[in-house]
Parts: structure tokens; sequence; C-alpha cells
């Protein structure tokens, strides 16, 4: 891995643990107005982005594709329950449980790679996976109950991921097209929170 990459990766897991402070200070904030707010203005600023960046016709070809639309429409499903699932957890104290989601998660991209993409793995390679696979399980042991937030976490990213995987566009466009799928129920959903007076905008 080049060291670029390395930066890259450890700065990602680092914003990527600093999450729950965020989502601490939103706490006062229903989950689902947070994140009608995440897809509303994503996707304002990515439509402003694919303007500028000229790439407007590629991105309404798409939307015109029925298995494309079928792809990005299940994977807005699966990463919107996620992302609603993990602020929730956040806001009502279940952090531990929501970490717990993504160790699972790695081992369940694994399983999927390996039984849906037909990766092979070496031998050596099961050593970590057979020790990753019981650190999560002892944990799951010792939480005490059925950790239902953590397997719905890790079970949506990890579908998530297989859908992007067969999913045909780039990163930038199936994002865009993932926010625009998901812009009309959330503004919706903002403007009638705004109009019963519990919106906080």
């Amino acid at each position: 891995m080049k060291r670029s990459s390395f930066a890259y990766a450890a700065a990602a897991y680092v914003l990527w643990g600093l999450f729950p402070i965020y989502w601490k200070w939103l706490q006062h904030v229903d989950a689902l107005q947070v994140i009608g707010h995440r897809i509303v203005w994503s996707f304002v600023i990515l439509m402003l982005f694919l303007i500028i960046k000229r790439q407007f016709n590629d991105f309404s070809h798409a939307v015109m594709n029925r298995r494309a639309f079928l792809l990005y429409f299940t994977a807005a499903t699966l990463i919107g329950s996620n992302w609603l699932v993990y602020v929730w957890a956040v806001n009502h104290d279940f952090i531990i449980e929501a970490s717990l989601g993504y160790f699972i998660f790695p081992l369940l991209s694994i399983l999927i790679g390996v039984l849906f993409l037909r990766e092979r793995m070496r031998p050596l390679q099961w050593i970590p996976i057979g020790l990753a696979a019981f650190g999560v399980v002892f944990l799951s042991i010792t939480y005490g109950r059925l950790p239902w937030i953590a397997l719905a976490l890790s079970f949506t990213f990890a579908l998530y991921g297989l859908i992007k995987k067969l999913a045909p566009l780039d990163t930038f466009l199936g994002q865009t097209f993932e926010a625009g799928i998901l812009f009309i129920p959330a503004l919706l959903y903002l403007l009638y929170a705004n109009s019963s007076g519990s919106g906080v905008f």
C-alpha cells in the first residue's frame, strides 16, 4: 500500500471514529430530521458539482436506465436505513453496539466476496479472519442480548457494498443518483416537520 493510500485510509477512519461526537451535538434533533437534512443538502451540493463538471447528460442517461435505477434504488434504501439506525443509536446511547456493527461488517463483506463474487482466500488469511470472528462472537455474547442495532448496521452496509460492486456508474454519479432517489421523501418529511412545528431548521 502506498503511503498516500495509508494516510487517506487512516484519516477516513479517524473522522469516522469522531462521528459519534458530532451526532451527540445534534442529540436534541430527531434522527429522521438529521438524515433528512443530510440527504437534501447532499443532493443539492452534488447536483451543483454535476453541473460544474458538465456531467448532467451522463447522469440523465443513467436515470433513464431501468437496471441502473433498480440497483441504485436498492442501494439508496440500504444506505439510508444504515444512516438512520446509526444516528438513532448514537443519540440513544447505543454507541458500543453501533461500533460492534462495524466490527461485524468486514466479516460479512468477506463472506459476500467469497459466496457471491467468487473471490478466493489464501489459507493463511483465514487465521486473522477466524480471530476477528471469535472476537465479534465473544463481544456479542458478553453484551448480554441480541445486538440488533449492530446486525442492522452490518447487514445493510455489507449488502450496500455488494450492490455498489454490481452498479454501473462511477462513485460520484452513483452517489448523486442515490441522493436523488432519497431526495423527494426526505424533502417531503422535512416540509411536514416544519409545517407541524417540530422542525429544527
